[in-house]
Formats: structure tokens, C-alpha cells, sequence
């Protein structure tokens, strides 16, 4: 096939439209996990380390699922299944996992500090962070597939649009919940109703998004994906032997120059999921009472505050497939993300933190865009997509590992300010900026 036929806005739309499902599902665990565990008697140097096996579990998880799926054909497709499946265990998790404190589970201190409504929240979340990685690869992997060089970046913004116009809406339900009546505290130890609702209604979405993306997307049968990126069968079949490590030494040098930005912005937004919710409880509330109204108030506010970095990102994901020149769009992206990042410190009203999340917004529609089409670009023609893009996902996974294991002992340096690690994030950021000269990429017709 040596047309690479255009798909139209309708399927592209199509293809993605499950991500905005997946994305309310990640945007409500991220906004409120620490909220979770805080209120489940987790104290800030403690946080952190229950953002250690949920991505340690995603770099394990996320190779094989890009591996088999590259071998994998089915009467549903090959990356469908996978997506099927990450999707229907996100939502048991989602039943469950804020119902920790509820359950009637005894207080006692068992291991490591940790009660066991903390251990049960624990593995509840790994499984969520994993079940929701394994839906949301194929997503990522299915515009590799099916889409041209040159729609790429078009389809991946799409992608972060709705991507973000989920966030949006994960980030909004708690304090809509509260706005309707819906309590907003609880007795100690036991996670608001406002939160609960939040993920019931956010696991409904999330299947009923992604079987639509399953029943619309036709996913190309083997024959015509090798005509598709001029694969040559033959070759391909004698390489199947090669073992996810024999690849990523193999891997181009994009995979490497990009990871490296990927480190510094991973990090830094563990951080602010880490912690944001702490920096604005003692910088607009002047509380660290987990247990006070002021401080569940301060966590509904984190929620407005990531919708707005959504609205950003929603926005920013416009704005970007017009630049000229795709690595300037990143810097300038991720510049204005670290500009956000280190004014959150500084600010105390919390209105004026809607500026320093909006910029943020700009950083997190680069990140969800500007990496995959750069790879997927450089790997056009290579039979093992699949297998590279999971493997790509460690560069997202590794950096949440290392700050979340650090970031106890960097609190402590820090004299125990959570709005200090989120300076911390900016400078990341202008990290991450700087290494996009690093990056080459290739141009496309």
C-alpha cells in the first residue's frame, strides 16, 4: 500500500473517544488518592511512597502488553482485547477502592506504619493504576497503527483533547457531588460520600466510553497493517524471536532523547499529585487537619484546580498542531507548565492559583501529544510498534518511581513544605525544556 489513505476527523474521533473514559478514571485517582490516604491516617512523608507500585507495576505490565498485542490477532482485533479487559478491572477497582475506610477493617498498625484500610487502599490502587495503563496503551498503539505520518500529530492532539475534556470532568465531580447535597466529610478514617459517588459514576463512564471506541474502531488484519508501514512479512516472522531487552537496545535514538524530557515532566507531575492537595490545605485553608472541613474543602478545590489545567491543556491541545516546528511547540509547553508550577509556592488566594493551573495545562497537552508522535514517527516501518511503545511507557513509569521514592527525604530537606515540592516541579520542567534540543525528529510529508 504505497497510498497511506487519510483517516477523516470522524475516525480519529472514534479511535480516542474510549480515552476519554480512561481519563476520567485517572484523573479522579490522581486528584484524589492523596485525599484518600491522608484521610485514611497517612501522613506526608508517608505519601509518597503509595505512588511507588502502581507505576513500578506499569513498567512490568505495560512491555508485555505491547509484546503480546504485536502477536496478537483476533476476531476483535489486536489491541482491542487488551483495552476490553484493562477497562472491565478499572471499574471493579473503582467500585471498591474508595470504600477503604468503610469496610469495617481494624485499625491496627500491621506492617510498616500502614493500618490495614492503608494496605487494602494500597493494592486496590496498584491494581487501578495498572488495569487503567493496560486500557489506555492500546489507545496510543492504535493511532500507531492506523494512522498516517502525517495525521499523527493531528491524532494525537485529538487524543489529548479528550483526554483532557475527561480530566475535566473526573476533576469536577467531587465538588459537583458536594454542590448537590452529597456530605463532603466523614468520620475519621472513612473516605467522604462525595468522593465515592465521584468513582461510581466515573467507572459508568469509563466502559460505556471504551466498548463505544470498541465497537466503532476496525483495526487493520495483519496483511494489510504490513502494507500499511511497509513491513516485509518474511523479515518480520524471522525476528520474532527477539526479546523485548534485544529491542530496546535496538531502539532508535528518539526513544531515549524523549525519555529523557519524559523523566523530568513525569517527575515533577508526580509531585504535584503528591502534594497538591497539602500546599493548598496550609497555603488558602491554613489547615493540616485531615480530619477538618477546611481540608476537605481544600480537596474539592484541588479538583477545580486540575479541571482548569484541563481547560488548558483542552486548549493548548488546539494550539499545538499549528506550530511550525514541533519541538518549539514542546519547549515553549513546557516552560509555561514550570512557570505554574513554581508560582503555586508563592500564592496564597486560592482564585489566583486558577493562572499557575492553567499554565500547567499547557505542559500536560504536550506531554499526552508531543512524545508518542515524535516515537511513533521514528518508528514507522518497524513490525514491533507495539512492543516499543510499552516499552516507552517505562520512561513514564521510572520517573514516578524515583520521586515518588525520594520524595520523603526531599520533604525533609525541605523543611516539610508541600508547596516547596512543587517548586521543585518547575524546576524539573525547565529541565525537561532544556533536553528537547536532544531531540531529533523526523519530517513528514
Amino acid at each position: 500500500m504505497t497510498n497511506k489513505r487519510d483517516l477523516t476527523f470522524a475516525q480519529m474521533f472514534n479511535l480516542s473517544f474510549g480515552f476519554f473514559g480512561v481519563q476520567i478514571a485517572y484523573a479522579l485517582q490522581s486528584a484524589n488518592i492523596s485525599r484518600i490516604f491522608a484521610t485514611l491516617g497517612a501522613d506526608p512523608h508517608q505519601l509518597s511512597f503509595f505512588w511507588i507500585l502502581p507505576p513500578l507495576m506499569g513498567m512490568i505490565v505495560q512491555p508485555l502488553i505491547g509484546k503480546w498485542s504485536d502477536r496478537t490477532w483476533t476476531r476483535m482485533g489486536r489491541r482491542k482485547p487488551y483495552l476490553l479487559v484493562g477497562a472491565i478491572v478499572a471499574v471493579l477497582v473503582m467500585l471498591l477502592l474508595p470504600k477503604a475506610g468503610s469496610l469495617n477493617l481494624s485499625t491496627a498498625y500491621l506492617f510498616l506504619g500502614l493500618n490495614s484500610a492503608m494496605w487494602f487502599g494500597l493494592f486496590s490502587l496498584i491494581f487501578l493504576d495498572t488495569s487503567i495503563n493496560v486500557a489506555m496503551q492500546p489507545f496510543k498503539m492504535m493511532v500507531g497503527d492506523l494512522v498516517n505520518e502525517k495525521q499523527k500529530a493531528t491524532a494525537y492532539s485529538i487524543q489529548s483533547f479528550l483526554c483532557n475534556a475527561g480530566s475535566l470532568v473526573g476533576y469536577l465531580f467531587p465538588i459537583f457531588f458536594t454542590w448537590i447535597g452529597i456530605a463532603n466529610t466523614a468520620p475519621e478514617g472513612v473516605v467522604p460520600d462525595s468522593v465515592i459517588y465521584s468513582f461510581w459514576c466515573g467507572a459508568a463512564i469509563l466502559i460505556v466510553c471504551v466498548l463505544y471506541t470498541f465497537m466503532k474502531v476496525k483495526e487493520m488484519p495483519p496483511k494489510e497493517y504490513a502494507e500499511f508501514h511497509g513491513i516485509d512479512p518474511a523479515k518480520s516472522e524471522e525476528k520474532k524471536s527477539e526479546g523485548l531487552l534485544k529491542l530496546l537496545v535496538k531502539a532508535p535514538k528518539t526513544f531515549w532523547t524523549v525519555g529523557l524530557v519524559q523523566f523530568f515532566c513525569w517527575a515533577a507531575f508526580l509531585y504535584m499529585w503528591t502534594y497538591t492537595n497539602g500546599a493548598i490545605a496550609h497555603n488558602c485553608w491554613g489547615t493540616s487537619d485531615t480530619a477538618s472541613a477546611a481540608y476537605q474543602a481544600a480537596g474539592n478545590w484541588v479538583g477545580v484546580l486540575f479541571a482548569v489545567q484541563a481547560v488548558g491543556s483542552i486548549l493548548w491541545a488546539l494550539v499545538i498542531p499549528r506550530f511550525k516546528n514541533l519541538k518549539l511547540a514542546y519547549v515553549v509547553s513546557l516552560l509555561a507548565g514550570a512557570a505554574g508550577f513554581a508560582s503555586v509556592m508563592f500564592i496564597h488566594n486560592q482564585y489566583l492559583l486558577f493562572v499557575s493551573y492553567f499554565l500547567i495545562g499547557f505542559a500536560w497537552a504536550a506531554m499526552l501529544a508531543l512524545p508518542f508522535t515524535f516515537l511513533t514517527n521514528a518508528l514507522e516501518g518497524n513490525p514491533y510498534m507495539g512492543s516499543y511503545l510499552g516499552l516507552f511507557n517505562c520512561t513514564i513509569c521510572l520517573p514516578q518511581i524515583v520521586a515518588a521514592a525520594t520524595g520523603g527525604a526531599v520533604i525533609s530537606l525541605v523543611g516539610g513544605s508541600q508547596g516547596a515540592m512543587l517548586l521543585l516541579a518547575g524546576v524539573f520542567l525547565v529541565l525537561g525544556a532544556c533536553s528537547v534540543a536532544l531531540v531529533k525528529t523526523k519530517q513528514t510529508k
